[in-house]
Order: C-alpha cells, then sequence, then structure tokens
C-alpha cells in the first residue's frame, strides 16, 4: 500500500467521521423537535378540551342570564301594576 493511498483512505475515514458525527447531531435534533411537536400537540388538545369547557359555561351562563332577565321583566311588571294600583288607591 502507497503513502496516497493510505492517505486517501486516512481522508475517507475522517470525511466519513464527520459525517456520521453530523448525522447524530441532525438526529438529535430531529429528536427534539419531535418531542417539542408531541408536547405542542398535548398542549394544543389541552387547550381544545378546555376552549370546549368554556364555550360550553359560556352558553349556561347565558341561558341563565337570559332566565333571569325573564324574571326580572315579570318582576318589573308585577311591581308596575302594583304601582298603577298603589296611586289608583291615592286618587
Amino acid at each position: 500500500m502507497s503513502a496516497d493511498t493510505l492517505a486517501l483512505l486516512e481522508e475517507k475515514i475522517l470525511k466519513t467521521v464527520e459525517t456520521v458525527n453530523r448525522l447524530r447531531k441532525e438526529k438529535e435534533t430531529a429528536l427534539a423537535a419531535v418531542s417539542d411537536t408531541e408536547q405542542l400537540r398535548s398542549q394544543m388538545r389541552a387547550l381544545e378540551e378546555r376552549i370546549a369547557d368554556l364555550t360550553k359555561e359560556l352558553a349556561e351562563t347565558r341561558s341563565e342570564r337570559d332566565s333571569l332577565q325573564s324574571d326580572q321583566d315579570a318582576v318589573r311588571q308585577r311591581l308596575e301594576g302594583l304601582l298603577k294600583q298603589i296611586d289608583a288607591l291615592g286618587a
């Protein structure tokens, strides 16, 4: 084996080692990105569930508000009727 052949082989081995090291780093980066993505998906699902719960709660609150407004209107009408009767007694 000549010195040139040995030098070429050494150069190829060094390039291969560099390539393997680069690929390992890229793999680590990709795995970290996958892990981050999975965490974000999990957080997104939790937020979607929270939004659904809050949307339901909002609908229930609006329904209760509407019911209370109806009750308030009924009470107001009854009070107005009673005030008219009181005014009629004083007249």
